[in-house]
C-alpha cells in the first residue's frame, strides 16, 4: 500500500474549474494503477476516472468526459483531476486511489462543493 494525501477542493460556482492533486507521502505511483473516485451526500461512491500503470489508457465517467482529465506526473509522484465546466453534480468529496496488483489504497479525500 501507499499513503495518499488529497488536496485542491473547495467551493466554486457552476462553470468554474479546480485542479485536485494526489500525492504519495509514502511509496511511490511506479507500477500502479491510479485512479479518483467521488461519494456525494447520501451516496454510494461512484468512480470517476482511472488511468492505467503504463499511462496508456484512460477511462472516465460518462458525465465527466470531456469536462475531467486524468494526468500523472511521476517526477512530482503526483496525479491530478482537472475539472472544468463544473457542475452542481459534481459537488462530493473525491479520493485518490492507488491499484497495485488489486492492493487498493486510498487518500482522506477533499471536498468539491459546486453552487448553483
Amino acid at each position: 500500500q501507499v499513503r495518499l494525501v488529497e488536496s485542491g477542493g473547495g467551493l466554486v460556482q457552476a462553470g468554474d474549474s479546480l485542479r485536485l492533486s494526489c500525492t504519495a507521502s509514502e511509496g511511490t505511483f511506479t507500477t500502479y494503477a491510479m485512479a479518483w473516485f467521488r461519494q456525494a451526500p447520501g451516496k454510494e461512491r461512484e468512480f470517476v476516472v482511472a488511468i492505467s500503470w503504463n499511462d496508456v489508457a484512460t477511462d472516465y465517467l460518462d458525465s465527466v468526459k470531456g469536462r475531467f482529465t486524468i494526468l500523472r506526473d511521476p517526477a512530482k509522484n503526483t496525479v491530478y483531476l482537472q475539472m472544468n465546466s463544473l457542475k452542481p453534480e459534481d459537488t462530493a468529496v473525491y479520493y485518490c486511489n492507488a491499484d497495485y496488483l488489486g492492493i487498493n489504497s486510498w487518500g482522506q479525500g477533499t471536498q468539491v462543493t459546486v453552487s448553483s
